[in-house]
């Protein structure tokens, strides 16, 4: 898990994605991410964590529903929030963590 703590580690906020390729309210949210990696740019990073290759991690963070979505900035957990997204709430989001 210590790559972990690189990946979160930044100055910049870290949209982390849970999901699978089985659930479609994940498979429903990767061209709404797609939208705010385009919109957010530099100011953040958005990575996707696939459930089923990660389960270590996933239970380490409790992921009980797909897709769930946390924001790290600085190695801190800053917003998480379980279910579908708009890309409008998550560019806001981003852009308020990214300042």
């Amino acid at each position: 898990m210590s790559k972990f703590g690189e990946l979160i580690d930044l100055n910049i906020p870290v949209l982390l994605d849970f999901y699978t390729e089985w659930s479609k309210d994940s498979i429903a949210m990767h061209p709404v991410l797609r939208d705010v990696a385009a919109a957010v740019g530099d100011r953040g990073k958005i990575i996707k964590i696939n459930v089923d290759k990660n389960n270590e991690l996933a239970d380490a963070l409790r992921i009980k529903s797909l897709p769930t979505l946390i924001i790290y900035k600085k190695g801190e957990m800053i917003w998480r929030q379980s279910g579908e997204q708009d890309a409008t709430t998550l560019i806001g989001i981003m852009e308020e963590y990214a300042n």
